[in-house]
């Protein structure tokens, strides 16, 4: 009774006493500290309290089956990265993970080796390959490789146009060398979505909306942990200021530039053409 802004914290920790999960405990427990001692620092002001859940709200409103404001909340305040960086403490050697992003998709196709991704998507033909180890160099046959991006113009994802065909993204399965390989187009840097509530607030607090060009991969086999990650391109422009914290200087890779002629898959294009390789390593389950 009588609470004021010195007792109500441990009023509100005291009503969780008969909780019977000890990690919610534990997790509301921290949230509740937290937040009312962000509220004391800041002084907020009701007109800010209610600005925020007004934010919130906008947030939901904002998501459907083809975007996540809220993910997209999380990665640009570090939040997601920071999830990432105490879940996967990746053992020397392993390939190290980034944020998962808001437009991965389910139901890709699976395709096999060399196969083109790109489908109508715009911009230079790039032709991927690699291998799928675990940390002893082992190949790792059967691996499941989700792989997908943004064409290589607009920087959009299929999932942002509407009525689109799926394209730039598939399934890859690994073959007895662990090996992988397909083509698709170059990607190129992009803004994050910008017409919701989340590109409001970057825009109020100064901050850009790019993100470096990447490929999204998500690596998976039974005997190890799945990774989760990208792979960027050298020398994009906004590798130093990532707007959702995600690059790893182990990540980035020289995407190698090729006058027309003959291709990595066995073809011949009559135009100029990018290769890039990387290796895989996951970590033990």
């Amino acid at each position: 009774m009588n609470f004021d802004e010195n007792t109500l914290t441990d009023a509100v920790l005291a009503r969780m006493a008969d909780c019977g999960d000890a990690r919610l405990t534990q997790v509301m427990g921290a949230l509740v500290r937290h937040l009312h001692s962000f509220v004391r620092e800041v002084e907020l002001t009701e007109a800010e309290w209610l600005a925020a859940i007004r934010f919130l709200t906008a947030t939901g409103q904002k998501c459907d089956d083809k975007r996540q404001e809220f993910i997209l909340l999380s990665d640009t305040l570090g939040v997601s990265m920071l999830v990432d960086a105490v879940n996967h403490r990746a053992p020397a050697g392993a390939t190290e993970s980034t944020v998962f992003g808001p437009f991965f998709v389910e139901g890709a196709p699976q395709l096999p080796r060399w196969a083109d991704i790109s489908g109508t998507a715009a911009g230079t033909p790039c032709f991927m390959s690699g291998k799928v180890t675990d940390i002893a160099g082992k190949p790792l046959a059967g691996a499941t490789i989700d792989v997908w991006q943004s064409d290589g113009e607009a920087g959009l994802y299929d999932v942002q146009v509407p009525g689109g065909p799926m394209q730039c993204r598939a399934r890859f399965i690994t073959d007895a060398q662990g090996r992988y390989a397909f083509r698709t187009v170059q990607p190129v840097s992009y803004p994050v979505p910008t017409d919701g509530p989340v590109g409001d607030l970057l825009l109020r607090m100064g901050r850009h909306p790019f993100r470096p060009a990447h490929i999204h991969t998500m690596i998976a086999h039974p005997d190890c942990a799945t990774l989760v990650t990208h792979v960027f391109v050298a020398g994009d422009s906004y590798l130093s200021s990532d707007a959702v914290f995600g690059v790893k200087d182990s990540l980035v890779v020289d995407f190698k530039d090729h006058p027309p002629g003959p291709a990595p898959d066995g073809s011949t294009l009559e135009r100029p053409f990018s290769t890039v390789g990387y290796d895989f390593v996951l970590a033990p389950a």
